[in-house]
């Protein structure tokens, strides 16, 4: 079984918690939507979550989101091919995984494409204050290209990303301290543009702290969401 939620920004206990509630096995997968807080620091502070998520069995496949380190830009991160795509991995922490963006990964027989990245709102007050910000943490003009590339000539049922298509917005999740002119909303304009191109059963986003569904587009924190849905989802649909 495939299950999904958002952003635990290095809180472990609803991972476990859903890992001893069904008895997870080394056949499931939980997909992270970005911000796992595995990689903050870029040092040994992060390996309390690590060491937690090694001891359970089912593979971590996380997305990059947008207040961590990205996987390349650590020493001892390696990269290997799994279910299709290359994926980052430290030989310590041997099931967490962080997906190459625009790679498709099948699993269990259910295609995957992957963009993570998004703007931080709270830029500035995490660079007044010492606290992590990184300038790479929205989709590079060759993450872009690539993905656009991929989705030209591969074929996929479910998009996983960090941020949602603009269109999209929940903006009942609108900080009010924040003067939303000054947020650059260039990744959620090109996922608009993206969205328009592509075909896909479900697609699911984090970065927005909110649980909620529309049309195909699901968001997800602290919730989770299993594969086994959206094959409903599909026999529904083939019934309509």
């Amino acid at each position: 079984m495939i299950y999904y939620t958002g952003d635990i920004h290095g809180s472990k206990f609803e991972v476990v918690r859903l890992c001893k509630r069904f008895n997870l096995t080394k056949e499931d997968t939980i997909v992270l939507l970005g911000d796992v807080g595995a990689n903050y620091y870029g040092d040994s502070r992060d390996e309390e979550l690590k060491e937690v998520f090694s001891r359970l069995k089912p593979t971590i496949f996380c997305i990059h989101g947008n207040h961590e380190i990205r996987p390349s830009n650590i020493p001892s991160y390696k990269t290997k091919e799994w279910n299709g795509g290359t994926v980052w991995y430290e030989e310590a922490y041997p099931n967490i995984l962080f997906a190459k963006d625009g790679d498709v990964f099948e699993i269990e027989g259910i295609k995957h494409l992957v963009i993570g990245g998004a703007y931080s709102v709270d830029k500035k007050f995490r660079i007044a204050r010492g606290y992590g910000w990184w300038e790479d943490e929205q989709p590079s003009d060759e993450i872009k290209n690539y993905v656009e590339a991929q989705i030209e000539n591969c074929s996929f049922d479910v998009v996983l990303s960090h941020t949602c298509p603009l269109k999209y917005e929940p903006i009942e999740m609108f900080l009010s301290m924040i003067d939303q002119s000054t947020v650059d909303k260039s990744t959620e304009i090109w996922l608009d543009s993206i969205e328009e191109r592509v075909n896909y059963k479900a697609w699911f986003c984090g970065h927005w702290h909110t649980n909620k569904r529309i049309d195909k587009m699901h968001f997800l924190y602290g919730d989770f969401e299993f594969s086994s849905m959206l094959k409903e989802q599909e026999i529904v649909d083939e019934k309509d």
